[in-house]
């Protein structure tokens, strides 16, 4: 038989922190307090709480990260940290507080109810952040790129010659002048946003390369390549989202976390199931997180037979005979265009 335990539901918030005490023995919550989001105080209420017995936290993850959760886990004390997306909601339930949501968690965890996520170590988020930066700095130069085309479609100045962003759109963009002092201030504007940005994607890009080939990451970004559409960068991303390909018992589990899965709809007397067999471009984003989007089309391209920037196909272990070891580049749509 388990020890009971008591169980604290937290509700963290930038500033503040609600727990609701659960005591061992008991099916209400008994106590309910409010502290500063502060490692000290947080030290205070766990020492406190823990004079009643063995006693665990939960919380769900959110942006706060996961400080509480290694502040509590280096005091010795048990804490889970929750995926919001899969905790239970009663049907017509409309109120919802602070408290509420603590209780709740509280209770919930007791009935085993809630499903707990991987708290990544310190390294594995640096990682996965710098790799999400370098998505953030794509869909900021896609921005940038925008907003210059739309304002020189204003002024009715369309590129129409070969394709858009290649040497000669960018002479033809260096060539443009505007009468008007205010026009040309902003087109200069623009024009230095969108310069600024491809200037930090390049580093950006660079300090990734770098990191993949860190002895952390260089043998599964290694095995990753040889799959055909991944490169580099897809099979980095892969990685650092991921984490730990080991902790997924089978492939459907690892495809939830990727987005590789397909949607069905039922209903009258037909289903309705889609899959990534047309010749659309669907991106399926990680659904552990806000980056890590991939893009499952690119397996429709042939593979093409260059060597990959970065690791070369001497860094690659041996592949499987047409496991396209020299494929291209997955891009997102957005950062193809």
């Amino acid at each position: 038989m388990k020890t009971p335990k008591v169980i604290v539901g937290l509700d963290v918030h930038k500033n503040t922190i609600v727990a609701a005490v659960l005591p061992a023995e008991g099916e209400r919550v008994t106590e309910t307090v409010r502290i500063e989001n502060q490692p000290q105080a947080m030290e205070r209420l766990a020492t406190r709480v823990a004079r009643r017995g063995t006693v665990a936290f939960v919380y769900e993850a959110g942006p706060c990260g996961d400080e509480v959760q290694r502040q509590l886990a280096g005091l010795g004390y048990r804490c889970a940290v929750i995926a919001p997306g899969l905790t239970p909601v009663r049907p017509g339930d409309r109120v919802k507080t602070d408290r509420r949501d603590a209780e709740k968690l509280a209770r919930l965890y007791r009935a085993g109810a809630l499903t707990e996520v991987r708290v990544p170590t310190p390294a594995e988020e640096a990682a996965r952040d710098l790799v999400r930066s370098r998505e953030d700095a794509v869909a900021d130069r896609l921005r940038a790129r925008h907003r210059l085309a739309k304002f020189l479609l204003r002024q009715g100045r369309v590129y129409r010659e070969t394709n858009a962003w290649g040497v000669k759109h960018r002479a033809w963009l260096k060539s443009q002048q505007f009468e008007w002092a205010p026009l040309q201030q902003t087109f200069e504007a623009y024009v230095r946003a969108l310069e600024e940005t491809e200037a930090r994607l390049q580093t950006l890009d660079q300090q990734v390369e770098e990191l993949a080939h860190h002895d952390c990451y260089r043998t599964p970004v290694q095995y990753l390549r040889c799959l055909k559409g991944i490169d580099t960068l897809s099979a980095l991303t892969l990685t650092v989202e991921a984490q730990e390909f080991r902790r997924f018992e089978r492939a459907p589990a690892c495809m939830s976390v990727t987005g590789l899965v397909c949607s069905e709809q039922l209903g009258g007397h037909g289903a309705a199931r889609q899959h990534h067999e047309s010749g659309e471009c669907p991106s399926a984003p990680c659904a552990g997180g806000g980056g890590g989007v991939l893009s499952p089309w690119a397996v429709h391209q042939p593979a093409a037979p260059r060597a990959a920037p970065g690791l070369s196909d001497a860094g690659r272990p041996d592949c499987p005979e047409g496991a396209g070891a020299g494929a291209a580049e997955i891009q997102t749509p957005a950062a193809s265009q």
